[in-house]
């Protein structure tokens, strides 16, 4: 490569540059003088054992010093050849002994390159991030890790989408602590640097690395201004321009653009059910063979520590049947819980599952009771179970609220009253329904159905997403019924993670609508998450989540167009269209049209949020016309529950703030508003 005149491989400028210990990640041109010049432009000599001004293989300047004609220098402008200077007024004595790159050569840049490719294929192949970082610490090659963020991303880059995730999640647990931030930086700048090269063996690199660039963003072990600094450094027909721009304005420029870049490789090709045969095979295969070693490994290469809670289910289930393997699965159970691989909670909620499904299982085991407190006896007296932290195991026969052949039944029709609803988008429809199967309006069936409605929603695309969303807000459920359907929700969110990934986002996303579109009050977060303690906890997280959604600026406007917003079939209306459908409607009404006309319009912009803009323009137009027709119309909508308090109370306060405005045109509006306030207090 010719720079100022000069030439030097790249692969020779990376062993100097790395080490060096280099920080800075601008390419530095090489001086224009001979490689062997002896031309001293600082302090110190050239000798061998000098520190000396120029460096022996490419002419630049000493450490800290500035470069002479032809050349840039600067305090990270050093090279590795360079031989400390005591007298030198910039010697630090610990960099004669302490760097551990000081004198590294071309034969120790081959060594860490062959062992990084082996780490890497390691890591893909075990997913183990603790074995891959204690590798990588043992090399103490700190300078050349810049070409192990190289290697790691541009090896991801040609496999699936599970590499992709995984190189992603090794690069931030690797920041900071292993890897420092300018080797992150300058490791991603010669990926850019060679994205000409990368994309004849990987025609999708410019996607590809655009979003890896995005997602170190994101991930902030990646500064923004990387994206302007390398665009203005590199050739503007190459590769790597591509990929910047790609990265800045078809990733970092997305409306909500952190939750999509972190999605994007999540992809989950476990169903519950896979989960479960395999469970069921490997302990099959352990009572027959009884190789402990053998079952650790099948568990741990499960990779659902929170879904091992199904292990000790069926191996307590196996246990029953099996009278003659008892033993030896309770050993395995103790062993795993013991070394760590299953934890107390999960051992705990196993337990508790038998507990609940304990009278259908005497169906199959007439003794089921007796030996499953048996079984808990056992494990209480080997030190691996905590009996005071199950539920109570009653010898009678526990009646369960609600938990028979009519809720079975109600669930099976839930399903399909919502999947009816997904393909027609008919709400009338589905409030028949419910009004046929509900008929005591039961708050436990109606936390059943919106459990079961987000639940489907979920698995689906945004256009059901928010056709939920709409629903929920149309359904008027008591809000403490809502609660208990999110509650239950982020209780089955363990299991609901293995077909959703993402379940915490969505369900999150879920509450924070529900609160936008008032059908939930702010304060009922609060009460979903008191039932899950801990910020650790699924519920703490959905909680944190959707709280920072809500407090986001224009958080109503953002979270209502999450899906599409406005409805099944609206995508997403501008504020401006919004406020011109309801000025058309309150002038159509004002006119003489019906009031259940104005109801249904009002209520069929699916924006609850929105409504104080009904409040503030119907009230303007009151004012101005002298005429009560419309605050009639507001009385209904308030009296129906269509318009809530809160609502109303933010549009007259809107009015409030513009009456010097509205003055100009209408002198008495002052006078006029504060006797509508008056009324609308005295009517309640």
């Amino acid at each position: 490569m010719n720079v100022t005149g000069g030439f030097i491989s790249d692969e020779r400028r990376e062993i100097v540059q790395s080490a060096s210990g280099s920080e800075d990640p601008m390419q530095i041109p090489i001086s224009s003088k001979s490689p062997r010049s002896t031309q001293v432009h600082g302090k110190g000599s050239p000798v061998n054992h000098d520190r000396q001004s120029r460096s022996p293989i490419d002419g630049r300047p000493k450490k800290g010093g500035c470069g002479g004609k032809g050349t840039w220098g600067g305090l990270l402008d050093t090279d590795s050849s360079y031989a400390l200077d005591p007298n030198d007024p910039n010697y630090d004595s610990s960099e004669e002994y302490g760097h551990p790159n000081a004198r590294k050569s071309a034969p120790d840049f081959d060594a860490f390159k062959k062992k990084a490719t082996i780490i890497v294929e390691e890591y893909f192949a075990t997913d183990d991030v603790d074995s891959a970082t204690n590798e990588l610490k043992e090399l103490a090659m700190p300078g050349y890790n810049y070409y192990f963020v190289k290697k790691l991303v541009s090896m991801a880059m040609d496999r699936h989408d599970h590499e992709k995730e995984m190189a992603a999640v090794l690069l931030s647990a690797l920041y900071a602590d292993v890897i420092d931030a300018p080797q992150v930086y300058r490791g991603f700048s010669k990926l850019v640097e060679s994205a000409d090269d990368l994309i004849v063996d990987i025609p999708d690199t410019v996607d590809i690395l655009a979003l890896f660039i995005a997602r170190a963003v994101v991930d902030d072990i990646l500064p923004p201004a990387f994206l302007k600094k390398q665009i203005a450094l590199l050739p503007n027909d190459s590769k790597g321009v591509e990929v910047l721009e790609r990265a800045e304005k078809g990733y970092l420029a997305a409306p909500m653009h952190a939750e999509i870049i972190e999605r994007r490789w999540r992809v989950s090709k476990k169903t519950v059910e896979d989960v479960k045969a395999r469970i069921n095979n490997l302990l099959i295969e352990y009572v027959t063979s009884g190789d402990k070693k053998e079952a650790y490994r099948c568990i741990k290469d499960l990779k659902v520590p929170f879904f091992h809670h199904e292990i000790v289910k069926r191996a307590l289930v196996m246990a029953m049947e099996r009278r003659q393997a008892e033993d030896r699965l309770l050993d395995l159970l103790k062993e795993v819980a013991e070394e760590g691989l299953i934890n107390s909670s999960q051992i705990t909620k196993g337990f508790d599952r038998m507990i609940d499904t304990i009278e259908d299982l005497s169906l199959d085991i007439p003794n089921a009771q007796r030996i499953l407190k048996s079984l808990i006896s056992k494990a209480t007296s080997d030190g691996w179970l905590c009996a005071s932290s199950l539920k109570s195991l009653s010898l009678e026969p526990r009646k369960k609220l609600l938990e028979d052949n009519f809720t079975r039944t109600f669930k099976l029709k839930s399903q399909s009253i919502v999947q009816e609803y997904f393909l027609t988008g008919d709400i009338s429809e589905v409030f028949s329904c419910l009004e046929a199967e509900n008929r005591t309006s039961s708050g436990e069936l109606n936390a059943i159905f919106v459990k079961r409605l987000i639940t489907l929603a979920m698995d689906r695309k945004n256009r059901e997403k928010e056709m939920a969303s709409v629903l929920l807000s149309s359904l008027y459920f008591p809000a403490d019924d809502v609660v208990n359907g999110f509650v239950m929700l982020i209780e089955s969110a363990d299991d609901t993670a293995l077909d959703n990934p993402v379940v915490v986002e969505d369900l999150a996303m879920f509450l924070a609508r529900a609160v936008v579109d008032e059908v939930l009050a702010p304060q009922h977060l609060e009460e979903v998450g008191s039932q899950f303690l801990g910020t650790d906890s699924i519920g703490g997280k959905v909680l944190q989540m959707a709280k920072s959604l809500l407090k986001a600026r224009l958080s109503g406007e953002r979270i209502l167009r999450c899906w599409g917003g406005g409805g099944s079939s609206r995508p997403g209306w501008a504020v401006e269209d919004v406020k011109h459908k309801i000025g058309k409607l309150l002038e159509e009404y004002e006119s003489g049209g019906d009031i259940r006309e104005a109801y249904r319009c009002i209520k069929e912009l699916g924006m609850p949020f929105f409504h104080h803009e009904v409040v503030k323009k119907a009230m303007v137009m009151v004012m101005e016309k002298k005429n009560d027709r419309l605050w009639g119309l507001l009385a209904h909508c308030f009296g129906s529950g269509l318009i809530t308090m809160n609502q109303m109370t933010k549009g007259f306060s809107r009015v409030e703030e513009s009456l010097d405005d509205l003055a100009l045109d209408v002198p008495d509006a002052r006078k006029q508003f504060l006797a509508y306030v008056e009324k609308a207090k005295t009517t309640g």
